[in-house]
Order: C-alpha cells, then sequence, then structure tokens
C-alpha cells in the first residue's frame, strides 16, 4: 500500500512538470535560435569540456573508409558523439573503435535496430563519468523490413559534472508529414527516460539533438531551389525550411540552438556523386539532417559553437553527413558538481 501511494505522488508530481511545461510552452516561445559559429577554438583552453558531434543517415551501407572520412584525423575535442540512422546490418560499432582506437573508446551506445547512437571518450577517462544511463523511444516506421526504425535513441551521462543528454532520432519522412513529424519529437520528448523518471534528481545542463529529423524546404519549386543552390546562395532559402517555421510557431525545439546553415542542403543526392536526385522523383533539396542544442540552466554552463558543416566528401549515402563542435565552460558562480 505504502508503495502504491508512493507512486501516485511520483506520478502527480511529474504531471505538475509536464503541466507546466506545456502551459509555458503555449503562452510564450522562442523558436530555435540561430548561433554564430566561431571556426576557432583554443581546445581545453577556454572551455571545460569540447563535443565533436555527427550524425549521418547511411541508406543501408558504409565502409572503412567512409568513417575514417566522417570522424576526421583532427581530434580536438573530448567526447564524440556518433549518430547513425538506417544503419546496415553490420557491427558499426567494432569499426567505429577501430577508427578512434588511438585517442578515444566508447563508453555508451543506444541501439534499435537501424537506428543507433555512440559516446566515445578519450582513452583513461573512466574516472569522469559518474553516470551514464540508455534509452529508446519507437514512433513506427518499416522496421526489420527495410531498416527504416523511426523514434530515438538517447544517452544521459554525467562527464566531468556536467550532466548531458544526446538524443539521436529519425523522424517520419515527405515534405507533407510537418504535422506528424511535430507529434513525434513531442511523443519522444516525454517520454525518453521516463520509466525511472526520478523528480529530485538533478537535470541535464544541455540537451542536444541530432538525426535525420526530415523537416524540408517547402513552398519552392525543386529547379529554383537548385539554382540559388549553384548560385552559393542556399543562405536565402532557410526561411523555407520547414523546421525554423515550426520551431517559430512554438510546436518543436523551442529555444533550441543551431548554428548557421552555411552548407549546402544535405539530402537528397545520388548515390556516389555531388548531384542532387535525378530520378523522376526529383526531390528538392532539404536539410533533414541536423544538430540542436539547448542549455537548460544557463547559470551553470555557457556554450559555444565552434563547427556545423556538412561531410560533402562521402558518396555512399543518399544523405551528406552533419558535424558539429561545441565547447561547454561551467560559470564561476555555478553550483558544485552532481556526485550521483
Amino acid at each position: 500500500m505504502l508503495m502504491i501511494l508512493i507512486w501516485v505522488s511520483v506520478y502527480r508530481i511529474r504531471s505538475k512538470f509536464v503541466m507546466r511545461e506545456q502551459m509555458d510552452s503555449m503562452s510564450k516561445h522562442e523558436g530555435i535560435k540561430t548561433v554564430k559559429v566561431d571556426n576557432l577554438c583554443n581546445f581545453s583552453r577556454n572551455s571545460d569540456l569540447c563535443v565533436c558531434i555527427v550524425t549521418w543517415n547511411m541508406n543501408g551501407k558504409v565502409s572503412f573508409e567512409d568513417l575514417v572520412e566522417l570522424v576526421g584525423s583532427d581530434r580536438k575535442f573530448d567526447l564524440l558523439v556518433v549518430g547513425l540512422q538506417e544503419v546496415p546490418r553490420k557491427n558499426v560499432a567494432v569499426l567505429l573503435q577501430a577508427v578512434v582506437a588511438d585517442t578515444h573508446i566508447l563508453q555508451g551506445k543506444a541501439i534499435m535496430q537501424s537506428l543507433q547512437l555512440y559516446v566515445f571518450s578519450p582513452l583513461n577517462s573512466e574516472l569522469f563519468i559518474k553516470e551514464l544511463k540508455v534509452d529508446k523511444h519507437s514512433v513506427g516506421g518499416f522496421g526489420r523490413l527495410i531498416r527504416r526504425t523511426k523514434g530515438a535513441v538517447a544517452i544521459r551521462i554525467n562527464y566531468k559534472g556536467i550532466r548531458m543528454v544526446f538524443v539521436s532520432c529519425h523522424l517520419s519522412a515527405h515534405a507533407r508529414n510537418v504535422e506528424e513529424r511535430n507529434s513525434q519529437c513531442r511523443h519522444i520528448s516525454h517520454n525518453l527516460f521516463s520509466r525511472n523518471w526520478n523528480p529530485y534528481a538533478r537535470p541535464a545542463q544541455i540537451t542536444v539533438w541530432l538525426g535525420d529529423l526530415n523537416y524540408r524546404i517547402q513552398g519552392i519549386d525543386t529547379y529554383p531551389v537548385r539554382n540559388l543552390i549553384k548560385k552559393d546562395l542556399h543562405r536565402l532559402l532557410t526561411s523555407k525550411d520547414q523546421l525554423l517555421q515550426e520551431a517559430e510557431k512554438g510546436q518543436v525545439f523551442d529555444g533550441f540552438c543551431e548554428g548557421t546553415l552555411t552548407f549546402k542542403p544535405t539530402y537528397k543526392y545520388n548515390v556516389g556523386s555531388s548531384s542532387y536526385d535525378t530520378s523522376h522523383k526529383v526531390r528538392v533539396p532539404s536539410w533533414t539532417d541536423r544538430i540542436l542544442f539547448k542549455i537548460h540552466d544557463g547559470d551553470e554552463i555557457s556554450a559555444s559553437l565552434h563547427c556545423y558543416e556538412s561531410i560533402d566528401d562521402i558518396y555512399s549515402s543518399d544523405h551528406k553527413p552533419v558535424k558539429a563542435h561545441l565547447c561547454l565552460k561551467v560559470n564561476q558562480q555555478a553550483a558544485p558538481p552532481s556526485t550521483d
């Protein structure tokens, strides 16, 4: 009986938190804040933690050479976070470990069929990790048939006293399914790490979403889009981006930050080339692959973005990977780091 009463109390507390968040989001919203990218990063000098984040829809194919290009040779970061979608039936974790073996080691992974997320830390850094939890949430998809699982996998980690959540997702395709994607984002946010939710635990200080969010460029035909890209004027297309539009309405990712979209749309390419889709569908090029982050308490930590770019020299997929370099600094007046 006592356990039932405790469970009911926890449920009520959690419901109040959720209702308060929903009411706040309805009353005001900020949209996605575009932040400038500072390409200079003094690793471990001006920052307490640097994180390299990569997302890539692999289209069911992988090679060791592609993963080498994906990670790169410049390892001036603490954590390496790799989110993958449409992963082939191979042990990609083994290949990734081989790529980074001289500098980093796998610390955590979250896998839901073709949707996978890996976190690597520097060699001999285990003492810096005080918490590591994983979770996943499915929102449908084709699953085992053609391994295009929809949903999200997540890793929560306390590293060097900084509490972080990384969410790698693959949302529904097609330009018309905007509200479906919005709904999936909300369901994922609500359900991840909810089964063992502790109302007294200290919340994450930063959340990073990455993946094939599948939001498209709309309201303009494919050939005008391609002409603007060819003239290096794709920055003019951001006003047509569904993700930024929906965030501006307060539907998704309210208060998140994203680097300026200076790189070309990452989908859809002809496999094996740098040419956009020439099939009978002639899809509108779009920024489907994104990396966004949100600081939950600016009094505790601050963040600076030092890279946000596509990796255009990988040709095995119809998507180009996207990489971000995010550096975090604990503010002087911040509360002492969590020990849980």
